[in-house]
């Protein structure tokens, strides 16, 4: 009887925890596979590094290597409260489906903490998947730091990790997302042509701790500077990727600003909290997001939203599940593969992203 009801406390707290089945994606010939050599821990940024466009690296590579039966890839997003986050991962199961259509032995299981603030619990899932012993690991930090220690074990039992976009991961051996940088600077030459080169504007900053915050604000502001001497940015701070806080600073700085121009969020969740603070104040006032949520998309069709950057989640998730099947087979990657991005306003908020971006899909080794 105490047995019994053991077994039914420990069924309970798997099926509470999301806990996936156990299987073995790595060592499949039931030797151990070498450790992962890490990188250098030091700085290091993306869109400055030696990388190539994902379609460079198809026509580098070739077709999707066949890496053996039994592939698990454990994907760590950051959460699906996000939409964009969800996206992402719908673009992994769409690779997953084509590869199985195509013959590839192939499990993608994505995943998410609680909230875009759960560090902790996002390390948890990385640990459970490297003590199953997923194939490779797809991880896109809450912060630069979080996931360090789970890379570093996943590499100790010869798990290669892919790091996908947002939160950086400097040691890993591969990363995957647009220039972070790019986001800002299509924003910043956006609003300026179409304050005439004149204004004042305000940035809605994500999570400092994030790389992709940092960049986007960094290529916003150098953009300005370099191109646009007569736009005064008059505010800047952080929201943590929160809607209800950007909607509070926005609500804040329309009131000390009454000549206020344009506001640009790190993303679109930002923004769209920012867009309900303009329209409030019956204000003209130019709001620009990043991601190209679908909520974004038709803020944009109705009139609210000014613009946002889509960087394409639902084609990144594809192109990362590609990467880590390239690196499962063996290829010679370089350390960044760039995804695409573009602006979308009222002039193509309807054409089809997959025209937008000339999508074509990769050749496959089946």
């Amino acid at each position: 009887m105490k047995r019994t009801m053991c077994m039914v406390v420990i069924g309970l707290v798997v099926l509470s925890l999301g806990v996936a089945p156990v299987f073995s994606g790595g060592a499949r010939d039931g030797g151990t596979r070498p450790a992962i050599q890490l990188m250098p821990d030091e700085p290091f940024n993306p869109d400055t590094a030696d990388g190539v466009d994902f379609m460079d690296m198809r026509r580098s590579l070739g077709p999707i290597p066949d890496p053996g039966a039994n592939i698990r890839l454990g994907a760590v997003a950051k959460a699906f409260e996000n939409e964009y986050w969800r996206t992402l991962r719908s673009g992994m199961q769409t690779a997953e489906t084509n590869l199985k259509d195509r013959g590839y032995d192939i499990i993608v299981d994505v995943r998410s903490a609680l909230g875009e603030g759960d560090e902790q619990g996002q390390l948890s899932i990385v640990f459970d998947m490297v003590n199953r012993d997923y194939s490779a690991l797809l991880l896109s930090p809450i912060t630069d730091s979080n996931l360090i220690p789970g890379v570093e074990r996943a590499a100790r039992q010869g798990i290669p990790v892919i790091n996908v976009n947002d939160g950086l991961i400097n040691i890993a051996p591969n990363f995957v997302g647009p220039r972070a940088v790019q986001n800002g600077e299509l924003a910043a030459e956006w609003i300026a042509n179409r304050l005439g080169g004149q204004g004042k504007v305000a940035i809605v900053i994500g999570m400092p701790t994030a790389f992709a915050a940092r960049q986007r604000t960094l290529g916003f502001e150098s953009w300005m500077r370099a191109n646009a001497p007569g736009i005064q940015i008059v505010e800047q701070q952080n929201a943590d990727w929160s809607r209800a806080r950007a909607r509070e600073l926005a609500e804040i700085w329309i009131n000390t600003h009454p000549d206020l121009n344009a506001i640009f969020c790190n993303n679109d969740t930002m923004a769209l909290g920012v867009q309900e603070a303009v329209n409030a104040s019956g204000r003209d006032i130019l709001v620009v997001g990043v991601d190209g949520i679908g909520e974004a998309y038709d803020s944009i069709r109705a009139g609210e939203m000014a613009a946002t950057i889509d960087s394409f989640p639902y084609f990144k998730g594809q192109i990362a599940v590609e990467v880590a099947l390239r690196v499962l087979g063996g290829q010679d990657l370089p350390r960044v593969v760039w995804t695409p991005q573009a602006l979308i306003d009222s002039s193509n908020v309807n054409v089809a992203a997959a025209e937008i971006i000339n999508w074509q899909e990769p050749d496959f080794a089946r």
